[in-house]
């Protein structure tokens, strides 16, 4: 069973994400909260699988309440997922680094949230949907001065390869199909490169590999 914790200063914006989500037999949601110091509360007591955090709340926001959470270590376990719409700023990419796993549109189809909800909580950041694509490669163009660091110089060439595609939006099946591995072994591929480069998802995987320069936007297309 995914537990999810629902943070948003409307009231009824949660009774339509608990509607949706609740039908569904492997979801249960275990709490709300109507601003970022009570979703960062909340998931202290609860400790939900997954938070889904209105980027825009009264007191601490979203991003605030995201940073707070991905900096606890007894919260490790939590994925979170920001909703917010297409007017964004330079602190979304900022939230990315603090350890958000994805992007989520306040107005996306039900069918969308559960999905997302069962993708955050698999661990897999919501990298492959073509709006976080986008928003990634927005942000990551406005890195002008790629910094390679001694990090990735833990990783084998396929290890670099597999990062390439984890930050091109991937999923795993996807990088085992343009690879021609197994699934399992492109699952354990990302989950070592996490491992040796110490970061908490999939989500800071693809920054770092912007970041370093491994990557630029729209490189996979080119």
């Amino acid at each position: 069973m995914i537990r999810v914790l629902l943070a948003d200063d409307q009231r009824l914006v949660r009774a339509g994400f608990r509607s949706i989500l609740e039908d569904e037999d492997d979801i249960t949601v275990v709490g709300e909260a109507a601003d970022g110091d009570e979703a960062v509360t909340a998931c202290r007591e609860l400790r939900p699988d997954v938070a889904l955090l209105d980027i825009r709340m009264p007191g601490s926001d979203g991003i605030e309440a995201a940073r707070r959470i991905a900096a606890d270590e007894r919260l490790a376990g939590v994925r979170v997922v920001i909703l917010t719409t297409f007017d964004l700023d330079d602190y979304v990419y900022g939230a990315l680094r603090a350890g958000v796993t994805g992007f989520l549109l306040k107005d996306t189809e039900p069918e969308e949230l559960i999905h997302a909800v069962r993708v955050a909580a698999r661990g897999d950041a919501l990298i492959s949907p073509s709006v976080t694509r986008r928003l990634i490669a927005e942000f990551a163009g406005r890195i002008r001065t790629p910094k390679p660091g001694p990090r990735l110089n833990a990783l084998t060439e396929r290890e670099r390869e597999v990062m390439q595609l984890v930050a091109a939006g991937l999923s795993n099946d996807e990088i085992a199909a343009h690879l021609v591995l197994s699934p399992a072994t492109a699952k354990t591929h990302v989950s070592r490169i996490m491992t040796k480069l110490c970061v908490r998802d999939r989500a800071q995987l693809v920054v770092l590999a912007y970041e370093s320069g491994l990557v630029r936007p729209g490189w996979l297309t080119d």
